[in-house]
């Protein structure tokens, strides 16, 4: 029981941050230009602060794991590369080829892995899981940016990819961050708190403009890509990481970050990136909010299941 509630208590507030965007919208509090303009400020400005933030105040010296770094990006890796040869096959548009790849390798780590570790194990346990973190987002972003570009229609342009990584601004906010933690660049106490209120403001803001963007009417036409992105986010993942984690001897604390990190639904700010890069923005935004919405369940089932096996 403590299991479901603690998976309840983390999933269901974004997916009520979502419905009030649908809502504010349905009320006519803004519209679609309006949701362009907040998009594009969110994206360029608002999870780059965040990102970079995240980055900045991970403790080097806490929790510092190659073994459990290099499993995770190795297992994010071979799920995108093994992706880019699958849904080709399934899905024959690429503007939803690339929408499905990241939405199913792409997940959600930054606003679940602290939350669900330190519910798990404490705070004194959290440094191993913002570590882990500093270094799979910057992976994430810049995997999804060549997956975007690659699937955005017509010749593929190296160029244009080499292009679209090093301007993306939550890859360069990535790097920042990570050059700072690096250096031991410390910011001056006052521009600190700032960049740290700002950086508050970053997922609150995206799940609002992501349930403004949400239409039902767009969910007829995406049956299909939505049971294979929600399965595959939420359930093939998982399945296929989680027990390989197991069996290299993953335990404790360690296991419950991978846990997190497979089993988040797909990362908000994947719609916020397909918005921006070209991509079937309609149904990224329908992949974020039913994989929200069935995590719910999937996720009570993974930690029952992975809890039971000890």
């Amino acid at each position: 029981m403590n299991n479901l509630i603690l998976s309840f208590n983390v999933v269901f507030p974004t997916f009520l941050i979502i419905f009030l965007g649908y809502f504010l919208r349905r009320i006519k509090l803004f519209d679609d230009k309006t949701l362009k303009v907040m998009n594009n400020v969110t994206f360029k400005s608002f999870l780059p602060i965040l990102l970079f933030y995240n980055v900045y105040k991970t403790d080097l010296k806490e929790g510092i794991n190659l073994k459990l770094m290099l499993f995770a990006a190795i297992s994010i890796i071979v799920s995108f590369l093994a992706l880019c040869i699958i849904i080709p096959l399934i899905e024959k548009e690429n503007k939803k080829r690339g929408v499905l790849i990241q939405a199913i390798f792409r997940s959600n780590f930054v606003l679940f892995g602290l939350p669900i570790t330190i519910s798990l194990f404490g705070d004194e346990c959290s440094g191993i899981t913002a570590i882990l973190i500093s270094v799979i987002v910057p992976i994430f972003n810049l995997l999804a940016v060549v997956d975007l570009e690659i699937f955005r229609g017509g010749k593929i342009n190296l160029k244009n990819i080499f292009k679209g990584i090093v301007t993306n601004p939550l890859i360069i906010a990535s790097a920042l961050g990570i050059i700072s933690l690096i250096l031991n660049i410390k910011l001056p106490k006052v521009l600190e708190n700032t960049i740290s209120d700002v950086s508050k403001v970053a997922t609150p803001l995206a799940l609002v403009i992501l349930g403004g963007s949400f239409t039902f009417k767009s969910v007829v036409g995406y049956k299909k890509q939505l049971i294979i992105g929600c399965f595959g986010r939420l359930v093939g993942i998982p399945a296929i990481f989680i027990p390989i984690a197991v069996l290299m001897g993953f335990r404790g604390v360690e296991l419950g970050t991978l846990l997190t990190m497979f089993c988040a639904p797909t990362a908000v700010s994947s719609y916020t990136m397909a918005e921006q890069m070209g991509g079937d923005s309609e149904l990224a935004a329908s992949l974020v909010v039913f994989g929200s919405s069935f995590a719910i369940i999937t996720f009570f089932l993974w930690i029952f299941i992975v809890k039971s096996l000890g």
